[in-house]
């Protein structure tokens, strides 16, 4: 076989692997489409965000709603962001609706993958300051944003306390809660619930990765594109 003749083929053949990585790829993001997409975030004002103060879970929607899952996430955590950007309209449509309601536990175990070093305990604490305000739409805009757009990334720059309370400010969050979020009023606690969500993570999952999604003591395939769906019906 001539040199010619081998190079020709090894050029179709790395073509075709080029091919298939290609298509993998088209396949894997169209498989991941985003669910109710131009929904954005919860619109109802019967929609209510509530801190348990014992523990700084974040419950929001409706008093009525149907069911409450619980959602465990770290605010640095890349699957936790890709949850929210796949699924996160999809849940605020079911709160507007009564169907869902979601009590989020917020942990902060990759503190040290953040440039600070305590990026998720002050996402945590900056949570429980818009939360703490009452508003469902409110604090659903900004847990939305924190988890997409303003999501950094391990390792890389994050957000001081100043953008945080911007990115509550852009949420439409009365003062007092940007205030909140700009003294690090609720630093302390939130370093106390992190910890205490971290333990719960733990005993319920025996070991502590997120996203993690329960309905009661069961726990959810966040795999299953339909899971939501399946969740309310």
């Amino acid at each position: 076989m001539s040199s010619a003749t081998t190079y020709a083929l090894g050029g179709v053949a790395l073509a075709l692997i080029v091919l298939i990585v290609i298509l993998a790829f088209r396949w894997g993001r169209d498989d991941a489409t985003i669910r109710n997409d131009g929904y954005g975030s919860v619109h109802s004002a019967d929609v209510r965000a509530v801190v348990d103060q014992n523990n700084g879970t974040i419950l929001l929607g409706r008093p009525d709603a149907a069911k409450t899952i619980d959602v465990y996430e770290d605010p640095l955590c890349p699957s936790c962001g890709a949850l929210e950007r796949l699924y996160g309209q999809e849940i605020a449509q079911q709160m507007d609706e009564g169907k869902l309601a979601v009590r989020y536990h917020l942990v902060a175990f990759l503190d040290p993958k953040s440039k600070s070093k305590d990026y998720s305990t002050r996402a945590v604490a900056a949570n429980e300051c818009v939360a703490d305000t009452g508003s469902g739409p409110v604090y659903s805009k900004f847990h939305a944003l924190l988890f997409t757009s303003k999501q950094p990334g391990e390792g890389g720059a994050d957000l001081s306390n100043d953008d945080l309370a911007n990115v509550a400010k852009e949420s439409g969050a009365s003062l007092e809660g940007v205030q909140c979020i700009s003294s690090g009023a609720k630093l302390d606690a939130a370093k106390i619930h992190a910890q205490m969500a971290r333990a719960a993570l733990t005993d319920a999952n025996g070991e502590v990765a997120t996203p993690a999604v329960f309905d009661g003591k069961n726990k959810i395939d966040v795999n299953n594109h339909e899971w939501v769906v399946d969740l309310t019906k």
